[in-house]
């Protein structure tokens, strides 16, 4: 159960992954990994590596025990997404890239608008749709492409980039990209893998149906246990 589980985790965070390496190199500029702990991808690389073009790369962090780890790593920033932004942080980041944190926070409206407030240019934001509740610091939200979409445009950003893994027995996670100046990131918009024009398709309509074929697949082999057990006396078996 536990390999089980590991692999549901596992496999979308490797999905969002490889979806950060066909943009994050074109990024220039100051980068900021908001919330990052230490800046790990479960995959023995630092997020960091990943924007080999940017001119500075910076950490955010909140809780206490992350906090110190300021000691001991460059360019952090002790940052809380339930408060205001500091004024020198406004804006001061050409791309914010936030990754599977904006669900531990409970006011996550708020969260979303410090995100955009840091960014003179761009975001990079991985969320979860369906994944089981998890951590000991707060659990609270899950989001739809179409919610993502609304509050990238409430926040003045437009929605360039979204994509979401669907594959079998795994979680599924929301990998978008906006900014507040779309005219320049116009290749983003038309890579083949954007579902950017399917914000209402029915994302995780794939798992729900693979979960209801295996559930009357259960049924059935239940069942036919039942008949056999029942004419065995007859058939002398």
């Amino acid at each position: 159960m536990k390999w089980f589980l590991d692999r549901k985790v596992r496999l979308p965070r490797i999905w969002s992954n490889r979806e950060l390496e066909k943009f994050s190199k074109i990024y220039s500029g100051d980068v900021v990994n908001v919330s990052a702990w230490i800046d790990q991808d479960k995959e023995g690389r630092r997020y960091r590596d990943y924007f080999s073009s940017a001119s500075s790369y910076s950490l955010t962090n909140y809780l206490t025990e992350a906090k110190g780890l300021q000691d001991t790593m460059e360019d952090q920033i002790f940052l809380d997404l339930e408060d205001e932004l500091p004024a020198h942080l406004k804006g001061k980041f050409d791309v914010v890239f936030n990754h599977t944190v904006l669900e531990h926070v409970f006011e996550c409206s708020h969260a979303f608008r410090i995100l955009c407030e840091m960014t003179s240019d761009t975001i990079i934001l991985v969320v979860p749709f369906l994944q089981h509740q998890h951590s000991a610091y707060g659990d609270y939200w899950r989001f739809t492409p179409e919610g993502i979409s609304r509050l990238f445009k409430k926040n003045g950003m437009e929605l360039l980039y979204i994509n979401y893994n669907d594959g079998p027995n795994q979680f599924i996670y929301i990998f978008a990209i906006a900014s507040k100046h779309p005219e320049k990131w116009k290749n983003i918009k038309l890579h083949t893998d954007n579902k950017i024009d399917k914000l209402t398709e029915k994302v995780g309509y794939r798992l729900v149906k693979q979960g209801i074929l295996f559930r009357t697949r259960e049924l059935v082999f239940r069942l036919w246990g039942m008949f056999r057990r029942a004419i065995s006396p007859i058939l002398g078996r």
